[in-house]
């Protein structure tokens, strides 16, 4: 007697290729004081005077904040301009 099988369906599996979003953190020191990291904020992410201070405090206070959000290509040229400033930066995935 022969055996009927059913029929399969092929699956497809779909890779869409993601990539994280990224963060530039910028992390506190005793050695920079406020006028230069406000300074360089303003000069190196294009941030306004009072943004540039807001983020500068909390940098003071918390230890490090993302201070800018993007692309990889876009963040790694600052973070490299801020450290070549003589400040602390990372570029890390932002964990969901």
């Amino acid at each position: 007697m022969e055996s009927i099988k059913p029929q399969q369906e092929a699956e497809n599996d779909v890779l869409v290729a993601t990539t994280w979003p990224m963060q530039l953190i910028v992390w506190n020191d005793e050695v920079n004081t406020f006028e230069w990291v406000i300074a360089t904020l303003i000069d190196v992410c294009n941030h306004s005077q009072e943004q540039a201070e807001q983020c500068a405090y909390i940098i003071h206070t918390k230890g490090k904040y993302t201070v800018k959000k993007g692309d990889y290509e876009i963040l790694r040229p600052m973070c490299d301009d801020i450290i070549d400033r003589g400040i602390n930066a990372t570029v890390e995935a932002t964990v969901c």
